[in-house]
């Protein structure tokens, strides 16, 4: 049978005076020997109840009620059986009742003579850590007393339980309440007084050293549990910054540890730096009743807690998030919301340094209705992590940055290597048929005037094939280095695309060249850049165009003003396309789409990168569209729109369009 029902809390019900204490199990065995002394030295024949949690804890003090029993024939022993402890009657009675018994987590032991009286009622309290893994701190709630009446009520409440646990004890029972029990049943009883709670105060004395030991002890055992704690977190950190270099692994190794050693509702972290507006919740981890905040946005500038870290470079933690001058002076409604969603009663921001850089935050939530107080370990355990989590993002940072160079070092080999082959074969190649012809001059006197010109003019369209060649390496060059002069002037995009198809057609014959057309509006606005290089990306686009288009093919000038103050220029064609897949890709350096060595047309893949230079550097942009092989292709690229009033804004273009004219005889 298993009664639910602590003897403790029946005992309290009819002390309302009385308060229980809290004792160690140190202190409860030396009450309890002392109890037992006392039976064992005086010749009175008592009254001894005696319950034990479990066999294990009665067998250890088995050979002392053997020696009491010689002294007194009402002694009664409860405990849990494990082995062979059952209910019997020998030198003393037995009385075994189940693990799930209240008695199971009590500790009781009445005495009750002619003389003396004294009781020990304890009920063992829950408890977690290091501390509570070792025997000697457990810890009790209960009363302790030489008060004959508190003693006689404690009797009453154990002699019931005996004899429903064993009804065969009744007349032993019954002579025993006879005897002992001489006052009315479940009288209410007087306070305590101070003369009852101990009549030796020696033992009152060594019960106080007792505790205080024990407390001193129990202190000892919780700073090593939290330095054992935070060594442990530490090293996790640390074993997950060595076995990672991916920051969402070692940020989600931190809010675990954060989360379980401190206790906290919700831990998270973030990264962020000083200016940013809001930040992204990736990382937290709420207790399993606390509701995630993973993935939501978590608003910054309006936040005065966070601009408070920001400015001071310390954390801050706020006991009462509500009350705080700082909630109630500068908190934003958006973020008053936000803490009532989250149920944030307390609040501690720890900030991510590294050489007073901010990387991040590492935030800890204490909801509910209890505010928590900060002890100096716990914060010097946040910002330890908080130190090895900065550690941990400026090395994936390194890393990635690391990743980065080691990718544009193999492009910077892959270009050597292009470099190296495609100018070979684009200089071998000229430079050999200009020694044929030049060798044929002058070896064969008698050339007919007619072979002799073909000689020449092969040797001269080669010789400029090369000039290009070397022009295009040094103007991409002086553009990647910065050292080109900028010279911005108002012009007219009209002029100055008729100008790039002028220069264009005048190096190639008419035969080879696909038909070009030009589809411009009228009141076009003026743009703002150098105009000699706008000419040099038209003339490059339509050079682009025309290669890759058959002569019985269509190139479309087109150009249009946009909304956001540029103005787009497009040139179409009818010819070979390009694949979706490398429509970015068409404008890095030596890039050829049919191959370094064995294209079909002249170039080494540097007009393109040296358009896109050029649009970037007016602050324009430019990008390529095609559907596909054999579809065509559309290259696109903005200029800044100059707003200027119309009559001195024509007066500046002409002027402007003269002197490009005249820059351009002149070379």
């Amino acid at each position: 049978m298993s009664i639910e029902t602590s003897v403790l809390t029946e005992l309290l019900q009819d002390l309302p005076d009385w308060r229980s204490q809290t004792y160690f199990k140190s202190s409860l065995v030396a009450l309890s020997h002392a109890m037992e002394d006392r039976i064992l030295a005086d010749s009175d024949v008592p009254l001894a109840i005696a319950t034990f949690q479990q066999e294990r804890f009665y067998r250890q003090e088995a050979h002392r009620y053997r020696l009491i029993a010689q002294k007194t024939q009402q002694l009664y022993v409860l405990a849990v059986p494990e082995t062979d402890f059952k209910n019997h009657s020998g030198e003393y009675e037995t009385i075994a009742f189940e693990a799930s018994d209240a008695l199971a987590q009590e500790w009781h032991l009445v005495v009750l003579g002619q003389n003396y009286a004294s009781c020990l009622i304890c009920r063992e309290c829950a408890a977690g850590g290091l501390a509570a893994d070792m025997d000697s701190s457990r810890r009790f709630e209960g009363i302790w007393t030489s008060d004959r009446h508190v003693t006689i009520r404690a009797a009453e409440l154990l002699l019931d339980r005996i004899a429903i646990y064993r009804p065969e004890l009744a007349q032993k029972i019954g002579a025993a309440e006879k005897r002992y029990l001489k006052r009315k049943r479940k009288t209410r009883l007087s306070p305590p007084q101070l003369d009852a709670i101990s009549p030796d105060p020696f033992v009152h004395r060594l019960v106080n050293y007792l505790q205080e030991g024990q407390q001193k002890l129990i202190e000892a055992y919780q700073k090593m549990s939290l330095q054992e704690q935070r060594e442990r977190s530490i090293h996790l950190m640390t074993a997950a910054i060595r076995r990672s270099l991916d920051p969402n692994v070692i940020l989600q190794v931190a809010v675990e540890q954060l989360g379980q050693v401190l206790g906290a509702c919700r831990s998270l972290v973030y990264q962020c730096s000083e200016g940013d507006e809001v930040a992204t919740i990736a990382y937290d981890f709420p207790r399993p009743y606390i509701a995630s905040l993973a993935g939501k946005q978590w608003p910054l500038r309006q936040n005065p807690f966070f601009q408070t870290v920001v400015a001071t470079r310390e954390f801050l933690f706020l006991r009462n998030v509500r009350e705080d001058p700082l909630f109630q002076e500068r908190g934003h409604p958006e973020w008053q919301g936000i803490i009532e969603e989250a149920e944030i009663v307390s609040w501690l921001f720890m900030p991510v340094l590294y050489q007073d850089r901010l990387l991040g935050m590492v935030e800890l939530h204490y909801c509910g209705e209890k505010f928590v107080q900060w002890r100096p370990e716990d914060l010097s355990l946040v910002e330890a992590i908080a130190n090895q989590i900065g550690v941990a993002l400026i090395q994936a940072e390194a890393y990635v940055n690391l990743e980065d160079l080691n990718e544009q070092l193999a492009a910077l080999d892959r270009t050597r290597a292009n470099l190296v082959a495609i100018t070979g074969h684009e200089l071998r190649t000229p430079l050999s048929t200009i020694q044929v012809c030049l060798e044929s001059l002058a070896s064969e006197p008698d050339m007919s005037p007619e072979l002799r010109q073909v000689m020449l003019n092969t040797a001269l369209s080669d010789a400029e094939r090369m000039r290009k060649l070397v022009q295009d390496f040094l103007t991409l060059s002086k553009l990647e280095s910065g050292r080109v002069d900028w010279h911005p002037e108002v012009l007219s995009i009209r002029e100055c695309l008729e100008l790039g198809i002028s220069n264009n057609s005048a190096r190639k014959s008419p035969e080879e060249m696909p038909s070009i057309r030009m589809a411009i509006e009228g009141d076009l606005p003026l743009v703002k850049t150098d105009g000699e290089w706008l000419v040099e990306v038209v003339a490059k686009l339509l050079d682009n165009a025309c290669k890759f288009t058959s002569a019985d093919g269509e190139i479309l000038v087109e150009a249009k003003a946009k909304d956001d103050g540029l103005l787009e220029v497009t040139v179409a064609d009818t010819g070979r396309g390009i694949e979706p897949s490398r429509l970015e890709t068409v404008f890095d350096r030596f890039y050829q789409e049919e191959g370094a060595l064995r294209r079909t047309t002249g170039g080494v893949g540097l007009g393109l990168a040296i358009c896109r230079q050029i649009t970037q550097k007016w602050g324009g942009e430019i990008w390529a569209e095609s559907e596909g092989k054999d579809k065509g292709s559309q290259f696109h690229f903005t200029i800044p729109i100059f707003e200027t009033p119309p009559a001195k804004s024509k007066e500046k273009a002409k002027t402007s369009s003269k002197s490009k004219r005249r820059s351009r005889k002149g070379k």
